[in-house]
């Protein structure tokens, strides 16, 4: 949490778009979430507090939140089509699980033509094997770096346009 807010932080400052998605079902009995979903079963539906991001990685002014009823956010949101209408070609991804959505982001991210950036230090899984495993499996897919060196470039980012 700490490398996900000072990633946040540094976004912020340099004026990256920042996207934010969560999963949340988009009908109160979750009839919308993906067979994978429905047999975990994951199910936060809207309005429920648990639903909600951490108040310290929450959107602020006019970021966009998309809930996301599936672990892949290309698959389960409109995603794609607002990178494209925002300008976006790079993305910097960071979360929760490292082997299931962030995995699943960086993965289609990249096979749709993004340039990907995964910041290693600023994503968990339940065990550091399954982090490690995710990470190492992601090879040619994106860049993978740390909260440090993203950090900085976003903040060159920032200097370069003062």
């Amino acid at each position: 949490m700490p490398n996900a807010k000072r990633l946040l932080n540094a976004a912020r400052a340099s004026g990256v778009e920042v996207l934010h998605t969560i999963i949340r079902s988009l009908t109160q009995d979750g009839r919308d979430r993906s067979l994978d979903h429905k047999l975990t079963p994951i199910h936060l539906s809207p309005g429920a507090p648990e639903a909600l991001p951490v108040a310290e990685l929450a959107p602020r002014g006019d970021e966009i939140l998309l809930p996301k009823t599936s672990s892949g956010v290309f698959n389960s949101t409109n995603i794609d089509y607002l990178l494209k209408n925002l300008g976006i070609r790079q993305l910097v991804i960071a979360g929760i699980l490292t082997d299931q959505c962030v995995d699943m982001a960086v993965r289609d991210g990249a096979d749709r033509g993004y340039l990907v950036t995964c910041v290693a230090d600023a994503c968990a899984a339940p065990t550091p094997e399954r982090h490690d495993g995710a990470l190492r499996a992601f090879g040619g897919y994106c860049w993978r770096a740390s909260t440090d060196e993203v950090e900085r470039r976003f903040l060159e980012l920032a200097g370069a346009a003062a």
